[in-house]
């Protein structure tokens, strides 16, 4: 499982919007530079907590949960060797 280009793509340029264009659209005032800077670390953080998601999901830490019985099974198709399950 590898990475989508187009979701990658499309959450760049979501969070690029909100980081670049539309702190250009703040109305001037007194706080306009805090706006500013709070709309671009806002899209800083979001777009990395987003690519930490989803990059984990492509080599996850916990696998599936397996029977027993499915886990001699493996065994004895990759090893060669059979091994009888116990009752």
């Amino acid at each position: 499982m590898g990475a989508s280009a187009l979701a990658v793509i499309f959450f760049t340029g979501l969070w690029g919007g909100v980081g670049f264009v539309l702190p250009t659209f703040v109305p001037k005032g007194p706080n306009r530079g805090i706006l500013q800077l709070v709309l671009m670390l806002t899209a800083a953080t979001c777009w990395l907590f987003w690519l930490c998601c989803y990059m984990a999901q492509m080599n996850p830490l916990i696998g599936p949960k397996l029977e027993r019985n499915t886990i001699l099974l493996i065994a004895s198709e990759w090893d060669g060797n059979p091994i009888e399950p116990d009752a």
